[in-house]
């Protein structure tokens, strides 16, 4: 096939054609337009519709006794997501739990592993990071009575997308006491060497957590044979669990035991919980973390969706999101060249994620065109286009077609109608 040939519609159809996910679009409730944003809100499935239904139902036929008895008891439900989310981030199934939020996750193992000792005063992040990680960290450094401004140390980027992995490791000096680090970096795409951070922190004797938001569902992790201490990550993303669902958190296990720094009625051992002892006998498993009540709920659509990852397998889902975002890429530097847009993530399949970050002037307008010519994209402060084509339900001819509007709304210059200004969400 000619190079020209590999950028045409029938190309993109005849990759769909021998998509071996390609049943699994069935699978969601596809919107009328262009669906991109599946990295801040993936689609509602069909079954995490169901599972919703299924525990009102639970609610309504047994009440209270919904706790202990039924198809999936709650009283365990937020181990048995655990057990199923394990496989997402290459964990044993007690090293996972799904509880709170990306933010309250976080300030739990903060509170946890952060122990300021000595000269070891200092956590190391990014100045790239999400801002709640590093709001967080700051709140849990003023706890200690500790100046976020001397003990908070941010790497800095080079380029103002990328952080070199050097870098970061030239930071773990003998003054700090824990590196907290995204999988992914949000704005970029970039991968990091989740691998080779953590094995640097442990040769410097300093405790190493990352922030999966963006990664997990999307890219294979080996989070236990890679030693890394702690994660933590939403499940509305990639792994469709609905808006505002409830996230998730791993600890290794070698930290089994460790009494948790925000402790709550639910890090009880699940047999002691009940003796209502106003002694903690804490969960020796990633069950020690969780705080309050689980949110039933909120829980309910992350059962169906996690269904559909067993099935499949994250490996054969990011093998195909690594398909979509380089026809992407490789579609934008042929049609949308000399209109000027930069590829900020990184080109290589090992360091980068599952969304397409480009850079223009104009992006807050571009996607406000795009919204109206019915792609729905995502927009990060100053100048990204964020497009992410999602495995589960994203076609490669959905691709093709996303780049060609794209190219029309510059040829026409259509984005110019629209006020240079963010909403309120972006």
């Amino acid at each position: 096939m000619s190079q020209s040939s590999s950028f045409t519609k029938t190309y993109a159809q005849q990759l769909d054609a021998q998509d071996e996910l390609a049943s699994y679009r069935e699978e969601f409730y596809l919107l009328p337009s262009l669906y991109l944003d599946g990295n801040s809100l993936g689609l509602m499935s069909k079954r995490a519709e169901k599972s919703v239904m299924d525990m009102m139902q639970s609610w309504k036929e047994l009440g209270v006794e919904g706790w202990t008895t039924g198809h999936h008891p709650w009283f365990f439900f937020s181990e048995k997501l655990g057990e199923m989310s394990a496989a997402l981030v290459g964990a044993s199934p007690e090293e996972v739990i799904v509880t709170g939020s990306t933010t309250i996750n976080l300030h739990q193992l903060a509170a946890t592993f952060y122990h300021p000792v000595g000269k070891r005063t200092k956590v190391v992040a990014t100045e790239l990071d999400f801002p709640t990680d590093i709001y967080a960290l700051q709140s849990q450094m003023k706890l200690h009575g500790l100046d976020p401004e001397e003990h908070l140390v941010r790497v800095a980027s080079r380029d103002g997308r990328l952080i070199e992995e050097e870098d970061i490791i030239h930071a773990m000096t003998d003054e700090v006491a824990l590196v907290v680090l995204p999988t992914v970096l949000y704005r970029s795409g970039q991968l990091l060497d989740i691998e080779r951070l953590t094995a640097a922190a442990h040769e410097r004797g300093i405790l190493i957590g990352f922030d999966g938001c963006h990664s997990v569902g999307a890219i294979p992790h080996s989070f236990s044979k890679w030693g890394v201490d702690f994660a933590y990550w939403c499940n509305y993303k990639y792994v469709n669990a609905g808006p505002g669902s409830v996230g998730s958190l791993y600890v290794n296990r070698k930290h089994f035991g460790r009494t948790p720094g925000l402790a709550g009625w639910f890090s009880s051992k699940k047999d002691k919980q009940f003796d209502m002892d106003h002694t903690l006998d804490a969960c020796e498993s990633a069950g020690a973390y969780q705080i309050g009540t689980p949110h039933m709920l909120s829980l309910a659509p992350l059962l169906g969706s996690l269904e559909m990852f067993l099935e499949v397998s994250v490996e054969k889902l990011r093998t195909k999101s690594l398909g979509l975002t380089r026809f992407m890429m490789d579609l934008i530097e042929v049609e949308l060249a000399d209109m000027g847009f930069t590829i900020a993530n990184p080109q290589q399949d090992d360091r980068r994620g599952g969304h397409v970050s480009l850079e223009h002037a104009e992006a807050i307008r571009i996607c406000k065109a795009l919204k109206e010519a019915g792609i729905i994209p995502d927009f990060r402060a100053p100048n990204i286009i964020r497009l992410a084509p999602v495995a589960f339900y994203t076609t490669y001819t959905e691709v093709w077609e996303s780049v060609q509007i794209v190219k029309t709304i510059m040829l026409e210059k259509s984005y110019e109608k629209f006020e240079n200004k963010r909403e309120v969400v972006a």
